[in-house]
């Protein structure tokens, strides 16, 4: 919880430096290079976990679905984001749906596709759904089950949202949930980059 309000803090410091001209025009030049360390940074993270690969090998075959339902499943909630509100060609809406809140990936590449108001749509987008997954967590449990928030956080199930999936899911999926986290995670700059460029 701590963590989503430092991201949404940091998100209104940049709109008010940004506003108020506080900060040069050219830091924005040199969004893609924070996005060259931002992806470093997860694939390190991932390379120095020496128990990631037992891990996966040890989720039920079923479990490896997972993810892939999560995804379908945001596609398909995309499209009826774009049926009822208009304005927005669904391929920028797929794309904002793309995220699976990993906002500091697919909103950079939304602004550098679409510009800085998609761009923008989209960081507040998957802000939105981390904040949902950890306020909401322990009801998607009782109401949905065990596997519900792991959906529910997307990409941010292996990193941000896990403390909370941990403690109300149970120890015994957080497996399960770095493995969603990672699939859905590796596929946001495939899909993103796919419906911004259609």
């Amino acid at each position: 919880m701590k963590g989503s309000f430092i991201i949404v803090g940091f998100f209104l410091m940049g709109v008010f430096c940004g506003v108020t001209h506080l900060l040069p025009t050219w830091i924005t030049d040199y969004n893609f290079y924070v996005l060259c360390v931002l992806l470093f940074a997860v694939g390190l993270t991932v390379g120095t976990d020496a128990g990631i690969v037992q891990r996966f090998r040890a989720l039920n075959p079923r479990l490896a679905w997972l993810p892939f339902c999560s995804i379908l499943g945001t596609l398909a909630g995309s499209i009826v984001a774009w049926l009822l509100f208009s304005g927005r060609t669904l391929p920028h809406v797929m794309a904002v749906g793309s995220g699976f809140g990993y906002y500091s990936l697919s909103s950079i590449l939304i602004t550098e596709y679409e510009g800085i108001e998609l761009g923008t749509v989209a960081l507040l987008a998957n802000i939105i759904r981390e904040i949902f997954t950890l306020l909401a967590a322990p009801l998607l449990v009782r109401f949905f089950g065990t596997l519900a928030p792991i959906a529910a956080g997307g990409a941010t199930a292996m990193d941000t949202t896990l403390p909370i999936i941990t403690q109300t899911a149970g120890r015994e999926y957080v497996p399960v949930s770095i493995y969603c986290g990672f699939v859905t995670d590796f596929s946001v700059p495939f899909l993103v980059t796919l419906f911004c460029s259609l």
